[in-house]
């Protein structure tokens, strides 16, 4: 594990989306200076906490002023780009549509931090390349992110497209740093009430191997990110180190899918979408769970 200086000033796009918020509200906190970039229909900048620009992220024009200091009142000197904008899911707009989004969108931030001299790129990759919804088995037990993307729906074929993208920008710049976090379905507290009720149907939450991750690790594995000094491309699972159930991970997995080997002994909990390179090399450690925040009649009742 190598890592440098935190970055002193920082763009966000995503900001106002739910893991978007928690990553401005955590950099803040530890001092880094960002600018929040998003395009949330109606909101007026003045209205929102700390910096904050309204962009079109589709259009380049507005990637390369938000990155250079091009927009009167926001300063220049941007140091890392922490990309998270998207149409953050499969089915919530046509397949075309968020193909169109998201690759535009995230071939003008990578070319846009090129051209202006930007080194730090960190942005959001999906779980979904590991091959969710698992209709189709995982190759293994926990995944990880040593197997070629397996992308089964448009918004993750996309992804799988922007992490092959990031490796051609950074061979293009051997200087370029760029991480991709791969995160598992984000959470705040106030999603952790149903959580019990989730042990009723293991097939439920089958669709992702039962991970979650909490938006403030989430947000704390961004601050990892931004200190990450290797160049190159590199992506990380980013999951909580539980899984949403309070049966075993090795039941889970006996029940469901009986025939996918394990490859390590679980821990009774384990998430099942491995964090242990993220461990290793971001030098990342989930601080959070959900069983922290359920009410205790709740965990009576289990």
């Amino acid at each position: 594990m190598t890592n440098s200086a935190p970055p002193r000033r920082v763009v966000v796009t995503g900001a106002t989306g739910k893991l978007g918020r928690a990553v401005v509200a955590h950099l803040r906190a530890v001092g880094v200076d960002v600018l929040a970039v998003d395009r949330a229909g109606g909101r007026d900048p003045r209205d929102v906490d700390g910096e904050f620009l309204l962009a079109d992220l589709t259009d380049y024009g507005q990637v390369v002023e938000a990155f250079t200091g091009g927009v009167d009142e926001h300063a220049d000197g941007v140091e890392a780009i922490v990309h998270l904008a998207a149409v953050p899911a499969p089915g919530l707009r046509s397949n075309a549509t968020t193909f169109a989004n998201n690759s535009a969108a995230t071939y003008n931030v990578f070319a846009a931090a090129r051209a202006a001299g930007i080194k730090r790129v960190v942005w959001a990759s999906s779980e979904t390349v590991l091959g969710l919804p698992f209709d189709t088995p995982p190759p293994y037990a926990p995944v990880d992110e040593e197997y070629a993307p397996r992308p089964e729906s448009t918004y993750s074929l996309n992804k799988a497209l922007e992490e092959e993208m990031a490796r051609h920008f950074c061979r293009w710049d051997p200087e370029l740093v760029m991480v991709g976090l791969r995160f598992s379905n984000v959470m705040d507290v106030e999603d952790y009430a149903p959580f019990p009720s989730f042990d009723a149907d293991p097939q439920a939450r089958r669709w992702n191997l039962w991970g979650y991750i909490d938006a403030r690790d989430g947000a704390q594995a961004v601050e990892r990110a931004l200190v990450h000094d290797r160049p190159g491309a590199d992506v990380f699972i980013i999951a909580n180190a539980d899984t949403v159930m309070t049966r075993s991970s090795a039941s889970l997995m006996a029940e469901v899918y009986p025939g996918v080997e394990i490859r390590k002994e679980l821990g009774e909990h384990e998430t099942l979408l491995s964090i242990d390179k993220a461990r290793r090399m971001l030098g990342y450690e989930p601080r959070h769970s959900w069983r922290d925040h359920v009410h205790p009649v709740q965990r009576a009742a289990w």
